[in-house]
């Protein structure tokens, strides 16, 4: 019996381009999505034409944006205001649907915006004249802003307390960038709702000599920088002055029944608030 001839390539192709072009779509919607930075507003970090990849998947577990992470973000409302439409041919428009429809370029459609986040749910955040940027009261050691710039930039904040659900962005290019300061006068006083979060930026992966990976800065490791921290300390005091009562208290114990040894049989013992016999 003659096995079946295989399949010409030709034949093939089309069955292999629907599956790359699905397993793309799924990566673009649940993994990663590919996004251009169009501004200057996060340099030199990020510089105009850039391509970032954004890591989609932590948020699908729950995690919520972190204080120095560069988050993309849908306009949380009037952010951006109404953005001229670029006219392209009818085979370039159609051509760059499909690739955004699997995450290879941004969507024409899609408002979103990047920036760095500097406080979460619960923080106060605030920066008066020069500066520095203050998170509940500590002041960051802001390295990464575009060589120039103050912290503040020409916008004093604060002190602001940001709700929890919410974070507060700023670019790294104070001075061009229309963050999270000059919308205060919006519904969240500025902040962006964590639900509005696409994902985290991780990788600059075009072009490929500014190829990167974005980490958080050491500044937003400083101890003490979370808003819980000063109510934590009692607690721990608490804890630290209560262990040495509880030894005491043991060895206290331990030398009393040294002292009158076991109980003899045929007498009652307690145990667990139940009266039974030993022996």
């Amino acid at each position: 019996m003659r096995g079946k001839k295989p399949r010409s390539f030709w034949k093939e192709l089309p069955i292999l381009i629907g599956i790359a072009l699905l397993l793309a779509l799924l990566i673009k919607t649940f993994l990663l999505q590919a996004f251009s930075i169009p501004s200057d507003s996060m340099q030199n970090t990020l510089q105009r034409g850039d391509r970032v990849l954004v890591d989609k998947l932590t948020p699908w577990f729950g995690s919520e944006p972190e204080r120095g992470e560069v988050v993309v973000f849908h306009d949380p409302g009037r952010w951006l205001g109404e953005m001229p439409e670029t006219e392209s041919g009818p085979v370039a428009s159609a051509v760059r649907n499909v690739l955004s429809a699997i995450g290879l370029m941004p969507s024409a459609e899609e408002k979103d915006l990047i920036k760095r986040v500097i406080g979460v749910g619960g923080d106060t955040v605030e920066c008066k004249k020069t500066g520095p940027v203050e998170v509940n009261g500590r002041a960051l050691d802001e390295d990464y802003l575009y060589p120039g710039d103050t912290p503040c930039g020409d916008k004093e904040f604060g002190p602001v307390k940001i709700p929890e659900g919410r974070i507060w962005v700023m670019g790294d290019h104070r001075q061009n960038s229309l963050d999270s300061r000059y919308h205060q006068d919006l519904p969240g006083n500025g902040t962006v709702p964590v639900d509005e979060v696409v994902g985290r930026a991780v990788v600059v992966a075009w072009p490929l000599d500014r190829w990167s990976t974005l980490p958080v800065p050491d500044t937003f490791d400083q101890r003490g920088l979370n808003a819980v921290a000063a109510g934590a300390a009692p607690a721990a005091l608490g804890l630290a002055g209560a262990v040495p009562l509880v030894l005491w208290r043991r060895r206290r114990l331990l030398a009393r029944d040294a002292a009158t040894g076991p109980a003899p049989l045929g007498v009652s013992v307690t145990v667990t608030g139940k009266t039974e016999r030993d022996g």
